[in-house]
């Protein structure tokens, strides 16, 4: 797995019909700066709005994941993000110039492939995982459904699927390594039944569909009228099949190929979730439904941790910002830089180290022969912790200053002594509207909160 963030070198698109809209558009990938996530933006519409993969945006699961905010709509996602995910690429802006990404072949190969041909960009910034640490399940009795995820310093999936079917059977697929993914369930294309069909199509449903992007499973004897109904509605010369088979025989990628396309349409769904995973994901008849029922279940108890979690500083792991980039987005000098390392930085969160010596100015004058970090230097490295997470907001954030406004609710819990290694954590309470910025900080000590305060800040171009 990738230690830290990538996204792509440069732009790279992709055309072709949408599956279920039947409208043809042009799907531009281009690289994003770190922290930034998987985002579409619907250029063909008036402000070109942007929309969050974000579980909290789906609007619509016909047979596809949908997404919609801002007033902007993207149909039958899962194939792009699995793409994504697959290659452990976590940062792109992904233009389109229609309602829905092109199903291309039905699978996720011809992604991946532009994808590649343009190349990853490792990014100075670490993959913000997010580590099952007990297991979570999800079941839906009425549909045979049920979903897992346990502890693992890794992300496998494993997908059972039996739809009753004398051509299916029972089918298993596994991943356990994301090298497997582009040559064994990349290719592995979206399939429906022949029953299926033209329901499918009385809710209008799969305009864009074909027998080239789609396996249409016959799983019952089909007589000739019949086939000859199917060719009209699917606007061929002629359709066949064998007794029980695939619609006009097409060849499978894989014996397995339905079930590896189900741990596709799983993987991108819980993209949704919005952070990579560390976990074993075990998945029993899965589909679009449960899939994103289970993600809101995650990131329900990742919003939860968040609240709880106590950061954790591991020193053999690279930081996000070492202290010459520290130095190079804050103003502040010797004495007053206060923070050694940025160990974590998000859109919302922050958190950073500082590491207390006896070296320290100020304990020439502060309680001589029983030195005690200031309060108000916990502060101020607080503040400082939290104008790198207020900075991170803005392009170019060396062209700015930030300000103290305000501090409010500050309680100290124990005292800092040389010796200890001060976490801090930062929050944003709200969107940084008008240049102001309100967060919530704490700082840990071996795991034990010692100091806590909400801050409220401005942010000032420096030639303002």
């Amino acid at each position: 797995m990738n230690y830290k963030q990538h996204t792509i070198k440069g732009p790279v698109t992709v055309s072709g019909i949408g599956l279920h809209t039947g409208v043809v558009s042009n799907m531009t990938f281009k690289p994003a700066s770190a922290n930034h996530g998987y985002k579409f933006q619907r250029i063909d519409l008036e402000g070109q709005p942007i929309v969050n993969v974000d579980v909290d945006n789906v609007v619509d699961l016909s047979r596809g994941t949908t997404i919609e905010q801002n007033g902007a709509r993207v149909n039958t996602v899962e194939h792009t993000l699995a793409a994504l995910v697959g290659l452990q690429i976590d940062n792109v802006l992904i233009e389109l110039d229609g309602p829905e990404p092109p199903i291309m072949d039905g699978s996720s190969i011809e992604f991946v492939k532009a994808l590649l041909e343009v190349g990853l960009q490792e990014q100075n910034a670490l993959r913000n995982y997010f580590e099952i640490t007990e297991g979570i399940s999800y079941k839906d009795d009425s549909r045979g459904v049920e979903i897992a995820a346990l502890p693992l310093d890794d992300y496998r999936l494993t997908v059972m699927v039996d739809y009753n079917s004398p051509v299916l059977g029972s089918q298993h697929a596994s991943i356990t390594d994301m090298s497997q993914f582009e040559g064994e369930i990349a290719p592995c294309r979206t399939f429906c039944f022949l029953h299926e069909l033209e329901a499918l199509y009385k809710q209008n449903l799969i305009k864009g569909g074909d027998l080239d992007n789609a396996i249409v499973i016959v799983d019952r004897v089909v007589e000739e009228g019949e086939l000859s109904y199917l060719a009209d509605l699917l606007g061929k010369k002629k359709v066949t099949v064998e007794e029980e088979g695939i619609l006009n025989n097409t060849e499978l990628r894989f014996k397995n190929e339905m079930a590896r396309h189900k741990l596709l349409d799983l993987m991108g769904d819980l993209a949704l979730i919005g952070r990579p995973i560390k976990g074993q994901i075990l998945a029993a008849r899965p589909g679009h439904a449960a899939n994103i029922a289970f993600a809101r279940r995650v990131k329900k108890l990742i919003q939860e941790a968040s609240i709880k979690t106590v950061p954790t500083y591991d020193p053999k792991k690279p930081p996000v910002m070492d202290i010459n980039q520290i130095a190079a987005t804050l103003p502040h000098r010797y004495p007053f830089l206060l923070i050694d390392k940025i160990i974590h930085l998000d859109e919302t969160t922050v958190t950073g180290v500082k590491n207390v010596t006896m070296n320290e100015p100020f304990f020439q004058g502060h309680f001589p022969g029983n030195p005690v970090l200031p309060g108000v230097i916990q502060i101020e490295a607080m503040a400082q912790t939290g104008g790198i997470l207020v900075l991170n907001t803005v392009e170019n954030p060396e062209d700015y200053w930030t300000y103290f406004l305000g501090i409010d609710r500050c309680r100290f819990k124990r005292k800092v002594i040389p010796g200890d290694t001060i976490i801090f954590k930062c929050e944003l309470l709200a969107p940084v509207k008008r240049g102001i910025a309100k967060m919530s900080g704490q700082a840990f000590v071996g795991g034990q909160l010692v100091m806590e305060a909400e801050m409220s800040a401005s942010i000032v171009k420096k030639d303002a």
